[in-house]
């Protein structure tokens, strides 16, 4: 596993600039554009506000980095310490142009990475101020440094796993038969906040024949005797990490169809944890849940990827999916969600957060995985 102090101070966003300029210039990239979302904040600390206007850290392969913001937010930028990290802040006043700005600064230069998540106006922006630039994304920089996730890191997400347990473990309070799953899901998003968590991400509560879509979010469907539900929540920690996990209740005894499937679907989801160490491909902890249902024969009943990364994104590398040859290295932190899914009558998905540690798996949500009956 990877060794740092686990508590993030400026030193740790230094390394990260240093490292974020070593893989640019590798690429042959001079440069990185990274407006507000998750590279941001990874890099700097900075959780700035998604705006028209442009805020943009400018980081360089080499030489000396900056932050372009609206002088409107200066003090924001300020207030979160960025040039404790050596960086020059730039405002710009509310009448200028803060593209030409930054292709005046940086010159004339062969290739920029803008990151993943860059609006297309401001993506496009920087395309007219810089037209004989090419432009590409700096995910093929950013995302093999985040995805290995440092002692800091992994204490976060371990945070983020405890709470949305804490509120699964009182799922038997809102889970009546004669509630709607839209009631449901208002008392577990207030539980979300209550546990820790400053954003509610998701909440699904997808009853009966709803359990049988995996992204079903709400409706006002009434929760009935027998019915499996499945719950699959997640919010955001004051550090920015993430939360994220399922499991499948009934109320009362489930349906002989459901209870024949479902052991199938946890030792799937077993095999899968049971895979991951490093070296392995990530397609390979896919496979080993996929070979289980297969075998039981519900393989056409299991339809998205096994996994997805977490951090500062619900949703980042590494991708727990057939084809994805990358291989699986100590600090990766990945769900693990094979599903069962019988269109028109129930579903059911078990999902964890596993860490690859140095021997094995690292899971962070710790509740049971059995069918949680509600009586």
């Amino acid at each position: 596993m990877p060794h740092e102090s686990t508590e993030i101070g400026r030193s740790d966003y230094i390394n990260r600039l240093d490292r974020a300029a070593s893989a640019a210039a590798s690429a042959r990239l001079d440069a990185l554009l990274i407006s507000p979302g998750s590279d941001l904040r990874y890099l700097i600390g900075y959780d700035a506000i998604p705006m028209e206007r442009l805020t943009c850290l400018v980081l360089r392969a080499t030489g000396e980095h900056w932050l372009v913001v609206p002088e409107l937010e200066t003090a924001a930028a300020q207030a979160a310490g960025t040039q404790d990290l050596g960086l020059e802040l730039i405002p710009w006043p509310e009448t200028a142009d803060p593209f030409a700005l930054v292709a005046d600064r940086l010159g004339t230069v062969s290739a920029v990475g803008v990151d993943n998540h860059m609006w297309a106006e401001k993506s496009l922006r920087f395309a007219e101020a810089m037209p004989a630039t090419a432009q590409r994304l700096a995910g093929s920089v950013l995302d093999p440094l985040r995805a290995v996730k440092t002692v800091h890191e992994i204490d976060e997400l371990a945070r983020a796993g405890a709470a949305i347990d804490s509120v699964h473990a009182q799922m038997a309070n809102w889970l009546q038969p004669g509630r709607s799953e839209r009631e449901v899901a208002d008392d577990i998003a207030a539980a979300i906040l209550e546990a820790g968590h400053v954003q509610v991400d998701f909440v699904i509560v997808a009853s009966g024949p709803n359990g049988a879509s995996p992204h079903h979010e709400v409706s006002d469907r009434v929760l009935e005797s027998g019915d499996p539900v499945v719950v699959d929540i997640g919010g955001t920690m004051p550090s920015g990490y993430r939360s994220d996990s399922t499991r499948t209740y009934s109320l009362g005894e489930p349906p002989p169809d459901f209870a024949e499937y479902y052991p199938v679907l946890q030792a799937a989801q077993a095999a899968a944890v049971a895979a991951v160490r490093p070296g392995i491909a990530c397609q390979d902890i896919d496979t080993a849940a996929r070979t289980v249902i297969a075998d039981a024969g519900y393989a056409d009943l299991f339809i998205h990827r096994t996994g997805h990364g977490i951090g500062l994104q619900t949703h980042e590398n590494p991708y727990i999916v057939e084809g994805n040859t990358e291989t699986m290295q100590a600090g990766h932190a990945f769900s693990v969600e094979p599903g069962i899914y019988l269109p028109g009558r129930h579903g059911a998905r078990i999902e964890d957060i596993i860490v690859c540690g140095d021997n094995g798996p690292i899971p962070l949500n710790k509740r049971p995985h059995g069918i949680g009956v509600i009586e």
